[in-house]
């Protein structure tokens, strides 16, 4: 039987690659953005969010079979729809992604009221640059239209992708790439490259120029010290699609 120490594994994909795979990404989409604006039939504006899940996908798993790997190694839990390990994995992400939500979502929605009612207050250019958000708010609690579409979109487009990106693909081969570096923060090893990681999503969402989407960098460190606390992709994935979805409630019981 063959030692398996002695197989050969591929080098640690360099910081450099990483920042160069992110920059296509964010290449490719923001010349989607631009066709779209004078594309005819509306069909490619409407259907960005597809174009971005499907670049981070394709183009870090390109790399990955060039490279002789799969998911498994980058946090993903996927044996297969009928093993139950797959399942047991994504119950337990999904359980740690509510516990954290638990915790979280109450201050954080405490700090959305306080920002609402601050930003009227404000010269209108700089609420502009802070928020999306005109007018005073009036708290009623609703629910997002469509929300359980919206909930599918979220899952499976938005927080599927991006974190197989991100907390996956980015932040995985950047912690592999120096492995002595690294802190340890309420029990989980946070390795080289974690907070890079968080600069790239906050800069990667101002493919739309839209300043306050950098503030997407405080919920990408969450997400990412889910990933290491965890062990894998599942808790990220599922507490950054019901982050959206929170978000999304909150606007609407705020401004409609």
């Amino acid at each position: 039987m063959p030692d398996s120490s002695h197989i050969s594994r591929p080098a640690p994909l360099a910081p450099r690659e990483l920042v160069a795979t992110w920059a296509k990404i964010v290449a490719w989409l923001a010349a989607a953005k631009l066709v779209s604006l004078v594309e005819p039939t509306g069909l490619l504006g409407a259907n960005l969010a597809g174009v971005a899940a499907f670049l981070f996908i394709a183009l870090p798993d390109a790399r990955l079979r060039a490279r002789g790997e799969g998911w498994d190694a980058y946090g993903l839990a996927w044996e297969g729809w009928r093993d139950p390990r797959t399942w047991r994995a994504w119950g337990r992400g999904a359980g740690s992604a509510l516990a954290v939500a638990a915790v979280v979502f109450p201050v954080f929605a405490a700090g959305f009221a306080a920002y609402a009612a601050l930003l009227p207050e404000l010269p209108p250019a700089v609420a502009r640059l802070l928020a999306p958000y005109a007018g005073a708010p009036r708290l009623a609690f609703r629910l997002p239209e469509g929300l359980p579409v919206l909930a599918v979109v979220q899952l499976l487009v938005v927080a599927l992708p991006e974190e197989l990106f991100y907390r996956g693909f980015v932040q995985t081969a950047w912690a592999r790439a120096a492995p002595s570096r690294g802190v340890t923060v309420l029990g989980a090893r946070l390795g080289a490259g974690f907070l890079w990681t968080q600069v790239l999503f906050a800069a990667g969402h101002l493919v739309v120029l839209q300043p306050w989407r950098l503030g997407t960098f405080f919920p990408g460190l969450l997400f990412g010290w889910l990933r290491e606390r965890t062990g894998g992709l599942a808790a990220p994935i599922v507490l950054h699609a019901l982050s959206n979805l929170f978000i999304a409630t909150l606007e609407a019981s705020f401004y409609r």
